[in-house]
């Protein structure tokens, strides 16, 4: 069965999405604990691709030369999946944000009722619509879905370098 193969640009196409996506959980995280940006419940959510994506693609980086090419090329492509639904979720929440479509009720307050103990006891979170920081006229969801994008376009050109190399 075929390994996947040596050459720097998969790999290197691949390590570079890794530490993209690395640097943007980082970032949302400090501008979260450190910055005081509160985050909504699309923004927790926009997270999960990170949670998700990242550790499986960082063990796909570290058994790169041992993996079978099946399960290499499955593995980038979940991992590929798991960010282009990321870049959905960022431009659908950017969407929310410049009031293209409505936002799902956990973000407009329409739900259960709770009692102000849960209240006092919930870490702060914003509506959805309600942007806390934009440059060059996006906000942390719009780069969300440019930084997803790029991550997709990275990890589709690490396997197209890797069937290149075999084709």
């Amino acid at each position: 069965m075929a390994i996947a193969s040596r050459r720097p640009l998969d790999k290197l196409a691949a390590g570079a999405a890794f530490f993209l996506g690395f640097a943007t959980i980082l970032g949302a995280l400090g501008s979260q604990y450190i910055g005081g940006l509160y985050p909504c419940e699309l923004c927790l959510e926009q997270r999960m691709a990170y949670y998700w994506g990242l550790p499986l693609l960082a063990l796909i980086l570290v058994l790169w030369n041992r993996l079978p090419l099946p399960a290499w090329y499955t593995g980038m492509a979940v991992v590929t999946a798991i960010f282009a639904w990321g870049t959905y979720m960022g431009a659908y929440h950017a969407g929310v944000e410049w009031g293209f479509w409505p936002g799902p009720t956990a973000c407009t307050g329409v739900g259960d009722s709770f009692s102000f103990d849960q209240l006092n006891s919930m870490t702060p979170v914003i509506g959805c619509d309600v942007v806390q920081f934009r440059f060059v006229g996006l906000s942390l969801a719009g780069y969300n879905a440019l930084i997803s994008l790029a991550m997709v376009a990275l990890l589709i050109g690490a396997m197209v370098f890797q069937a290149r190399r075999k084709g």
